[in-house]
C-alpha cells in the first residue's frame, strides 16, 4: 500500500502533477490575455480596412512600410493595387458586380460615372460626419463643394494643383541640334520634326521620333494641345449658350497638328492604341524625344532613363505661346476621391472607425511615412526639412512611392515636412505647375450637372473620342466627323447641351 508520502514521491504520480501545474499555467495565461484585458480588446477590435487603389509605379509599396503605416494608425490594411493603366475598368467591373472594397479610390475623370450609384445610395454620405475628426473637419471646403452630388459630400479627395501639364523634352537632344526650348506651338513643331529627322542621339541611325504619345485624349498630349491652340477646357460660352470643345475652330486645328505629326512619321505610328507605360517606355529607352502631359512625371522618366543611358539629360516647359497667348486647361482641385461602400462597409460605427484611419493618415507620423518612407532609410531631416539623398532615390521609387495613393488633402496638410533639397527636376517641375496658375481655363460645368450627362455621357463621348482619332489618323475628311457630332447630337448631346446652358445660367 502506497502512502501519502509515498503517494506525492511516486514518479507516476509526480508526472501527473507536473501536467496539472502546465495545464494551470496555460489557463492562467489564455485568462490574462482573456476578452476582459486592453490589450486582447485592442486585438479584437482592430479594424480591417480594404482600399482598392491605383499603382502608379512599377511596384506596390514595401511590405514592412505598410505594416509600419498598420501599426502607427490601429488598422489592419487589405489594399488591392491596380496598375494605373487599366483601373478604369478593374473599378467599374467591381462597381457592376458589386464587390466593391470597403473604400475605393475614383478617379476624377471617371466620377461622373458613378453619380449614377451613388444618388441611388451605393456610398455613405459622408459630409456629416467629418467635423468630428481632428483633420478632416480642416479639410477644404471649396474643394469638397468642387465634387459634390446635389450639394452632399461623399469622397475624401487626393489634392493636386489646378494644372501640372507641359512638355518634357531631351535637353541633350537639344543641345546637340543646337535648339533653344520651344515656346510656340511652331517651335514645339519644329523641335518634334528634327528630333526625328537629325539624329538628336548623334548614333548615325534613323531611330528616333519626336512626340510619344498614347490612348488619352484627356491626359495624353491631344488636350493640352488643344489648350495651346486656344480650345475651351471641355465647353465653352458664346453668348448665352453653351457648346462643346469639338464644335470649336482650335479643336479642329489641334486634330490637324496631329495629324500632321502623325503623316510625317514624327511620333509613334500606333500612338491611338499606346498604354500609358509604353509611351513613357520610348523615352526612357532614349526612342523619343518629347513627352506631352503631367510635368511632374519628369524626375521619374530622368531617373529610368539615365539607367540605360548615364547621359540622358531632361527639362521641362510649361508655356506654349498659340494663337490667342498662353493657356492650359485645367481640372478641379481634386485628382480623385475615395467613396466608401454601403454593402461593404454596413454600420456607421465601422464607417466611423475607417473615417479615423483617414484622419490618422494626416498625422505627422503617418502623413511623413506615406510621403517618405522610413528616416535614414529614405530620407534625412536637416533642419526640420526634409532631404532626400540621391542615393536612395530608387528606394523611395519601389519601396515608399506607390503609397502616395493614399493621402488626402496633402498638399495643404501643415503635419507633412517640406522637402530642403528636393530631386531638382520635380522642384522644377512643381515651380511650373505654380506658374500655370496665372493662365489656366477652368471648365464653365464642373461644378454643374446634367443628367444626360450621368447617364448616358460614357457612350457619348465614346461617339466623339472615336471620331477624333479616326480623323487624325486619316481614315475621315471633316465633313464625316462632322456627321459623327451630329450623331452625338441626337443621340443626347443636345439634351446635355440644354442642361448645361440652364444650370450655368440659372434659368
Amino acid at each position: 500500500m502506497i502512502s501519502q508520502r509515498d503517494h506525492v514521491s511516486h514518479p507516476k504520480f509526480r508526472y501527473v502533477s507536473i501536467i496539472w501545474v502546465l495545464l494551470l499555467a496555460v489557463l492562467l495565461t489564455a485568462c490574462s490575455k482573456g476578452p476582459g484585458t486592453p490589450a486582447a480588446s485592442a486585438e479584437a477590435r482592430k479594424p480591417v480596412v480594404s482600399i482598392m487603389a491605383p499603382l502608379h509605379f512599377p511596384h506596390p509599396p514595401h511590405e514592412d512600410v505598410v505594416q509600419e503605416i498598420e501599426r502607427r494608425t490601429g488598422v489592419e490594411l487589405e489594399i488591392v493595387w491596380v496598375p494605373n493603366e487599366i483601373y478604369t475598368d478593374k473599378m467599374n467591373t467591381s462597381l457592376t458586380t458589386n464587390s466593391m472594397k470597403k473604400v475605393t479610390f475614383v478617379k476624377n475623370t471617371d466620377y461622373v460615372f458613378l453619380k449614377t450609384s451613388i444618388r441611388s445610395g451605393a456610398f455613405w454620405e459622408i459630409g456629416p460626419y467629418l467635423k468630428d475628426y481632428p483633420n478632416l473637419k480642416h479639410l477644404n471646403t471649396d474643394i469638397l463643394q468642387q465634387a459634390a452630388v446635389e450639394g452632399k459630400i461623399y469622397g475624401l479627395y487626393t489634392e493636386r494643383p489646378s494644372s501640372r501639364q507641359g512638355v518634357i523634352l531631351r535637353k541633350d537632344w537639344l543641345d546637340a541640334l543646337q535648339m533653344k526650348e520651344p515656346g510656340t506651338i511652331e517651335e514645339l513643331y519644329e523641335v518634334i520634326r528634327r528630333f526625328t529627322q537629325d539624329d538628336p542621339d548623334r548614333n548615325g541611325q534613323h531611330d528616333t521620333i519626336g512626340l510619344t504619345d498614347r490612348n488619352d485624349l484627356i491626359y495624353g498630349a491631344f488636350k493640352t494641345l488643344s489648350s495651346y491652340f486656344g480650345a475651351p477646357n471641355n465647353w465653352g460660352v458664346e453668348g448665352e449658350r453653351l457648346i462643346p470643345e469639338f464644335e470649336t475652330q482650335p479643336y479642329f486645328d489641334t486634330m490637324d497638328f496631329m495629324k500632321r505629326l502623325y503623316a510625317e512619321g514624327l511620333m509613334n505610328q500606333d500612338f491611338a492604341v499606346t498604354s500609358k507605360q509604353m509611351q513613357r517606355d520610348l523615352l526612357i529607352r532614349g526612342k523619343a524625344g518629347v513627352y506631352i502631359g503631367s510635368m511632374t512625371d519628369v524626375q521619374r522618366l530622368a531617373d529610368e532613363a539615365q539607367k540605360i543611358n548615364p547621359e540622358a539629360e531632361f527639362t521641362v516647359v510649361n508655356r506654349i505661346k498659340g494663337p490667342t497667348g498662353y493657356h492650359v486647361w485645367s481640372i478641379p482641385n481634386y485628382n480623385g476621391l475615395y467613396l466608401f461602400s454601403k454593402k461593404a462597409i454596413p454600420t456607421e460605427e465601422e464607417l466611423r472607425r475607417i473615417l479615423q484611419f483617414f484622419d490618422s493618415t494626416m498625422e505627422k507620423d503617418v502623413a511623413n511615412m506615406l510621403r517618405y518612407g522610413f528616416e535614414g532609410r529614405h530620407y534625412l531631416v536637416k533642419d526640420g526639412k526634409v532631404v532626400l539623398p540621391e542615393e536612395s532615390s530608387q528606394k523611395r521609387v519601389t519601396e515608399v512611392n506607390a503609397l502616395h495613393a493614399l493621402m488626402i488633402a496633402d498638399l495643404s496638410n501643415p503635419n507633412l515636412m517640406r522637402v530642403s533639397e528636393g530631386e531638382p527636376l520635380m522642384e522644377f517641375a512643381e515651380q511650373l505647375s505654380q506658374d500655370n496658375e496665372k493662365f489656366i481655363v477652368k471648365d464653365p460645368v464642373a461644378h454643374l450637372e446634367s443628367a444626360t450627362y450621368d447617364e448616358r455621357g460614357a457612350a457619348l463621348y465614346k461617339i466623339v473620342s472615336d471620331a477624333t482619332y479616326n480623323y487624325m489618323l486619316g481614315h475621315i475628311g471633316k465633313e464625316q466627323f462632322r456627321e459623327e457630332i451630329r450623331r452625338w447630337r441626337e443621340e443626347g448631346g443636345d439634351a446635355m447641351i440644354q442642361e448645361y446652358t440652364k444650370a450655368y445660367f440659372g434659368e
